[in-house]
Protein backbone atom coordinates (compact mmCIF):
# COMPACT_ATOMS: atom_id res chain seq x y z
CA UNK A 1 0.00 0.00 0.00
CA UNK A 2 1.46 3.00 -1.31
CA UNK A 3 1.32 6.11 1.13
CA UNK A 4 3.19 9.77 1.32
CA UNK A 5 4.45 11.36 4.58
CA UNK A 6 3.47 15.04 5.31
CA UNK A 7 4.48 17.04 8.44
CA UNK A 8 2.28 20.53 9.41
CA UNK A 9 5.51 22.32 11.08
CA UNK A 10 6.88 18.41 12.73
CA UNK A 11 3.14 17.30 13.38
CA UNK A 12 3.65 14.19 10.89
CA UNK A 13 0.90 12.06 9.25
CA UNK A 14 0.82 9.26 6.58
CA UNK A 15 -1.57 9.92 3.89
CA UNK A 16 -3.46 6.79 2.00
CA UNK A 17 -5.98 6.84 -0.22
CA UNK A 18 -9.07 5.04 1.49
CA UNK A 19 -9.32 2.71 -1.61
CA UNK A 20 -6.43 0.90 -0.96
CA UNK A 21 -7.46 0.19 2.86
CA UNK A 22 -11.13 -0.56 2.09
CA UNK A 23 -11.05 -4.29 3.29
CA UNK A 24 -10.41 -2.30 7.00
CA UNK A 25 -13.18 -0.46 7.23
CA UNK A 26 -11.68 3.35 5.43
CA UNK A 27 -15.01 3.20 3.81
CA UNK A 28 -17.75 2.69 6.48
CA UNK A 29 -18.15 6.30 7.55
CA UNK A 30 -18.51 5.85 12.11
CA UNK A 31 -20.82 7.15 14.11
CA UNK A 32 -21.21 8.12 17.84
CA UNK A 33 -17.64 8.24 20.52
CA UNK A 34 -14.83 7.41 18.13
CA UNK A 35 -12.73 6.61 21.26
CA UNK A 36 -14.96 3.80 21.41
CA UNK A 37 -14.93 2.08 17.82
CA UNK A 38 -12.10 -0.23 17.25
CA UNK A 39 -11.56 -2.74 14.56
CA UNK A 40 -9.08 -3.70 12.09
CA UNK A 41 -8.95 -0.13 10.70
CA UNK A 42 -7.62 1.20 14.14
CA UNK A 43 -5.50 -2.16 14.51
CA UNK A 44 -3.38 -0.83 11.21
CA UNK A 45 -3.14 2.93 11.91
CA UNK A 46 -1.26 1.65 15.24
CA UNK A 47 0.87 -0.31 13.71
CA UNK A 48 1.89 1.55 10.95
CA UNK A 49 2.40 4.70 12.93
CA UNK A 50 4.72 3.03 15.42
CA UNK A 51 8.17 4.64 15.16
CA UNK A 52 10.08 2.15 15.67
CA UNK A 53 8.24 -1.16 14.06
CA UNK A 54 6.38 0.94 11.65
CA UNK A 55 6.36 4.44 9.40
CA UNK A 56 5.97 6.25 12.40
CA UNK A 57 3.75 9.66 12.78
CA UNK A 58 1.85 11.53 14.48
CA UNK A 59 -1.34 9.95 13.09
CA UNK A 60 -3.03 9.19 9.83
CA UNK A 61 -4.98 10.62 7.11
CA UNK A 62 -6.99 9.11 4.56
CA UNK A 63 -8.65 10.30 1.27
CA UNK A 64 -11.19 9.96 -0.99
CA UNK A 65 -13.21 11.61 -4.03
CA UNK A 66 -16.52 12.45 -3.20
CA UNK A 67 -18.31 12.16 -6.98
CA UNK A 68 -21.75 12.54 -5.75
CA UNK A 69 -21.47 15.16 -2.65
CA UNK A 70 -22.13 18.50 -3.86
CA UNK A 71 -21.07 19.63 -0.44
CA UNK A 72 -17.35 18.67 -0.65
CA UNK A 73 -14.84 17.66 -2.85
CA UNK A 74 -12.94 14.93 -1.00
CA UNK A 75 -13.61 13.09 2.32
CA UNK A 76 -10.57 12.97 4.88
CA UNK A 77 -10.47 10.69 7.90
CA UNK A 78 -8.23 11.25 10.91
CA UNK A 79 -6.59 8.73 12.81
CA UNK A 80 -4.39 9.54 16.11
CA UNK A 81 -1.67 7.35 16.95
CA UNK A 82 -3.15 5.07 19.39
CA UNK A 83 -5.79 4.33 16.92
CA UNK A 84 -8.82 6.44 17.84
CA UNK A 85 -10.63 8.74 14.98
CA UNK A 86 -10.43 12.36 15.38
CA UNK A 87 -13.48 14.47 14.53
CA UNK A 88 -10.49 17.03 12.82
CA UNK A 89 -6.97 17.82 13.08
CA UNK A 90 -6.26 21.52 11.25
CA UNK A 91 -2.51 19.96 10.54
CA UNK A 92 -3.32 16.10 9.82
CA UNK A 93 -6.34 17.87 6.92
CA UNK A 94 -3.71 20.29 5.62
CA UNK A 95 -1.20 17.40 4.66
CA UNK A 96 -4.03 15.49 3.28
CA UNK A 97 -5.27 18.95 1.41
CA UNK A 98 -1.47 18.70 0.39
CA UNK A 99 -1.31 15.08 -0.87
CA UNK A 100 -4.06 16.07 -3.39
CA UNK A 101 -2.09 18.57 -4.61
CA UNK A 102 1.12 16.94 -4.90
CA UNK A 103 -0.69 13.52 -6.52
CA UNK A 104 -2.15 16.06 -9.06
CA UNK A 105 -6.06 14.75 -7.52
CA UNK A 106 -6.70 18.38 -7.62
CA UNK A 107 -5.74 21.47 -8.94
CA UNK A 108 -8.13 24.63 -8.23
CA UNK A 109 -7.30 27.32 -5.30
CA UNK A 110 -10.10 26.26 -3.45
CA UNK A 111 -10.65 22.78 -2.04
CA UNK A 112 -13.90 21.79 0.19
CA UNK A 113 -12.73 18.54 2.71
CA UNK A 114 -15.35 16.77 4.43
CA UNK A 115 -14.52 16.09 8.27
CA UNK A 116 -16.24 14.58 10.82
CA UNK A 117 -16.23 18.14 12.41
CA UNK A 118 -17.76 19.61 9.15
CA UNK A 119 -17.12 20.32 5.49
CA UNK A 120 -14.13 22.80 5.50
CA UNK A 121 -12.77 25.41 3.08
CA UNK A 122 -9.07 25.21 1.72
CA UNK A 123 -7.08 27.79 0.10
CA UNK A 124 -4.17 27.19 -1.83
CA UNK A 125 -2.02 30.57 -1.22
CA UNK A 126 1.50 29.13 -1.57
CA UNK A 127 3.93 26.42 -3.56
CA UNK A 128 7.24 26.05 -2.95
CA UNK A 129 8.48 23.32 -5.82
CA UNK A 130 6.18 19.92 -5.61
CA UNK A 131 6.74 19.80 -1.95
CA UNK A 132 5.48 22.43 0.35
CA UNK A 133 2.14 23.74 0.35
CA UNK A 134 0.49 27.21 2.13
CA UNK A 135 -2.69 26.94 2.94
CA UNK A 136 -5.69 29.48 4.28
CA UNK A 137 -8.82 27.21 5.78
CA UNK A 138 -12.04 28.12 7.31
CA UNK A 139 -11.43 25.55 10.59
CA UNK A 140 -15.04 26.01 11.71
CA UNK A 141 -17.24 27.87 14.79
CA UNK A 142 -15.56 26.90 18.04
CA UNK A 143 -18.14 26.24 20.80
CA UNK A 144 -18.55 27.22 24.54
CA UNK A 145 -21.38 25.73 26.21
CA UNK A 146 -20.19 22.67 28.43
CA UNK A 147 -21.97 20.42 26.88
CA UNK A 148 -20.49 21.16 23.47
CA UNK A 149 -17.34 20.64 25.04
CA UNK A 150 -18.27 17.78 25.92
CA UNK A 151 -17.27 18.70 29.88
CA UNK A 152 -18.87 17.42 32.78
CA UNK A 153 -19.49 20.77 34.89
CA UNK A 154 -22.19 19.45 37.31
CA UNK A 155 -24.48 22.65 36.45
CA UNK A 156 -24.38 23.44 32.10
CA UNK A 157 -22.22 26.25 31.72
CA UNK A 158 -22.70 28.96 28.89
CA UNK A 159 -18.77 29.61 28.87
CA UNK A 160 -15.84 27.19 30.36
CA UNK A 161 -13.68 30.16 31.28
CA UNK A 162 -11.21 30.49 34.45
CA UNK A 163 -12.82 26.87 35.63
CA UNK A 164 -11.19 25.64 38.86
CA UNK A 165 -9.99 22.06 37.31
CA UNK A 166 -9.47 19.78 40.40
CA UNK A 167 -6.42 17.27 39.64
CA UNK A 168 -5.99 15.95 43.23
CA UNK A 169 -7.11 16.27 46.47
CA UNK A 170 -4.88 19.31 46.85
CA UNK A 171 -4.00 20.17 43.29
CA UNK A 172 -6.32 22.74 41.27
CA UNK A 173 -5.91 24.06 37.99
CA UNK A 174 -7.42 27.04 35.80
CA UNK A 175 -8.69 26.24 32.37
CA UNK A 176 -11.06 27.38 29.83
CA UNK A 177 -12.18 24.59 27.67
CA UNK A 178 -14.20 24.65 24.59
CA UNK A 179 -14.71 22.99 21.21
CA UNK A 180 -12.90 23.75 18.57
CA UNK A 181 -12.97 20.87 15.97
CA UNK A 182 -12.29 18.58 18.83
CA UNK A 183 -12.78 18.79 22.80
CA UNK A 184 -9.57 21.35 23.82
CA UNK A 185 -8.30 22.61 27.24
CA UNK A 186 -6.23 25.60 27.18
CA UNK A 187 -4.15 26.25 30.41
CA UNK A 188 -2.87 29.37 30.82
CA UNK A 189 1.40 30.24 32.26
CA UNK A 190 3.77 32.64 32.25
CA UNK A 191 6.76 29.89 32.06
CA UNK A 192 7.03 26.38 30.37
CA UNK A 193 9.75 25.71 32.45
CA UNK A 194 8.19 25.97 35.85
CA UNK A 195 5.51 24.24 34.79
CA UNK A 196 5.60 20.42 34.61
CA UNK A 197 2.93 20.63 31.37
CA UNK A 198 3.54 17.07 30.27
CA UNK A 199 2.32 15.41 33.47
CA UNK A 200 -0.35 17.83 33.63
CA UNK A 201 -1.11 17.45 29.98
CA UNK A 202 -1.29 13.64 30.52
CA UNK A 203 -3.77 14.09 33.44
CA UNK A 204 -5.72 16.39 32.09
CA UNK A 205 -6.14 14.69 28.46
CA UNK A 206 -8.36 11.41 30.55
CA UNK A 207 -9.54 13.69 33.26
CA UNK A 208 -12.93 11.87 34.32
CA UNK A 209 -14.59 15.68 33.43
CA UNK A 210 -13.78 15.29 30.06
CA UNK A 211 -15.72 11.91 29.41
CA UNK A 212 -14.21 12.04 25.19
CA UNK A 213 -10.78 13.15 26.43
CA UNK A 214 -9.45 16.18 25.39
CA UNK A 215 -6.43 18.27 23.78
CA UNK A 216 -4.94 20.05 26.34
CA UNK A 217 -2.95 23.56 25.41
CA UNK A 218 -0.60 25.37 27.58
CA UNK A 219 -0.55 28.63 26.30
CA UNK A 220 1.91 31.62 26.79
CA UNK A 221 0.78 34.94 26.21
CA UNK A 222 3.55 37.48 24.52
CA UNK A 223 1.48 40.42 23.90
CA UNK A 224 -1.57 41.21 22.48
CA UNK A 225 -0.41 39.88 18.58
CA UNK A 226 1.64 36.53 19.49
CA UNK A 227 1.49 33.47 21.55
CA UNK A 228 3.11 30.47 22.34
CA UNK A 229 1.96 27.07 23.04
CA UNK A 230 2.64 23.56 24.34
CA UNK A 231 0.78 20.85 23.31
CA UNK A 232 -0.34 17.65 24.92
CA UNK A 233 -2.89 15.86 22.35
CA UNK A 234 -5.28 13.22 22.90
CA UNK A 235 -4.17 10.13 21.87
CA UNK A 236 -0.77 11.12 20.59
CA UNK A 237 0.76 12.78 23.81
CA UNK A 238 3.23 15.99 23.17
CA UNK A 239 3.23 16.79 19.66
CA UNK A 240 5.32 19.80 17.72
CA UNK A 241 2.31 21.69 16.79
CA UNK A 242 -1.34 21.08 16.26
CA UNK A 243 -3.47 23.11 13.84
CA UNK A 244 -6.70 22.78 16.03
CA UNK A 245 -4.88 23.57 19.35
CA UNK A 246 -3.19 26.44 18.00
CA UNK A 247 -7.05 27.70 16.76
CA UNK A 248 -8.15 26.68 20.18
CA UNK A 249 -5.53 28.89 22.03
CA UNK A 250 -5.91 32.14 20.21
CA UNK A 251 -9.49 31.41 20.80
CA UNK A 252 -9.34 31.19 24.58
CA UNK A 253 -6.74 34.13 25.13
CA UNK A 254 -9.16 36.60 22.83
CA UNK A 255 -12.05 35.11 25.02
CA UNK A 256 -10.34 35.84 28.16
CA UNK A 257 -8.93 39.32 26.76
CA UNK A 258 -5.66 38.75 26.65
CA UNK A 259 -4.83 38.57 22.42
CA UNK A 260 -6.54 40.60 19.88
CA UNK A 261 -8.84 38.31 17.18
CA UNK A 262 -5.62 37.84 14.83
CA UNK A 263 -2.63 36.07 16.17
CA UNK A 264 0.76 34.51 15.70
CA UNK A 265 1.29 31.16 17.51
CA UNK A 266 4.75 29.93 17.60
CA UNK A 267 5.07 26.06 18.57
CA UNK A 268 7.84 24.32 18.93
CA UNK A 269 7.62 23.31 15.00
CA UNK A 270 7.10 25.96 13.95
CA UNK A 271 5.01 29.45 13.27
CA UNK A 272 1.12 29.19 12.47
CA UNK A 273 -1.38 32.49 11.77
CA UNK A 274 -5.09 32.20 13.31
CA UNK A 275 -7.94 34.73 12.53
CA UNK A 276 -11.15 34.54 14.70
CA UNK A 277 -13.24 36.51 12.26
CA UNK A 278 -16.05 38.60 13.27
CA UNK A 279 -18.69 36.13 11.99
CA UNK A 280 -17.45 33.21 14.26
CA UNK A 281 -15.12 31.68 12.06
CA UNK A 282 -11.72 30.73 12.60
CA UNK A 283 -9.25 31.10 10.31
CA UNK A 284 -6.04 28.73 9.89
CA UNK A 285 -2.79 29.55 7.75
CA UNK A 286 0.26 27.04 7.84
CA UNK A 287 2.16 25.08 5.66
CA UNK A 288 2.87 21.15 5.06
CA UNK A 289 5.62 19.99 3.30
CA UNK A 290 6.19 16.01 1.99
CA UNK A 291 9.02 13.82 3.92
CA UNK A 292 8.92 10.67 1.65
CA UNK A 293 7.13 8.48 -0.30
CA UNK A 294 6.92 4.79 1.22
CA UNK A 295 5.09 1.27 0.47
CA UNK A 296 3.71 -0.88 3.30
CA UNK A 297 4.17 -4.15 3.04
CA UNK A 298 3.77 -6.11 6.26
CA UNK A 299 0.34 -7.07 5.50
CA UNK A 300 0.84 -8.64 2.62
CA UNK A 301 -0.49 -12.50 1.86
Amino acid sequence: MRFIKFHGYGNDYLVFEAAQLAALGAHAPSAGDVRAEFGPLNEFVRSVCDRHFGAGADGVALVEPLESDASADFRVRIFNHDGTEAAMSGNGSRCAASYLYFQKLWADDELRLATRAGVKLYRLRGQTGRGRYRFEAEIGRPLFESAAIPMLTGEPLAVVRGYPLPLAADETIEVTALQMCNPNCCVFVEDFAAVDWRRLGRLIEAHAQFPAHTNVEFVRVRDRQNIEVRVWERGVGETLSSGTGACASAVAASLNGLTGRSVGVEMPGGHLEVRWRDDGEVLLTGDAEIVYQGEWRRDEG
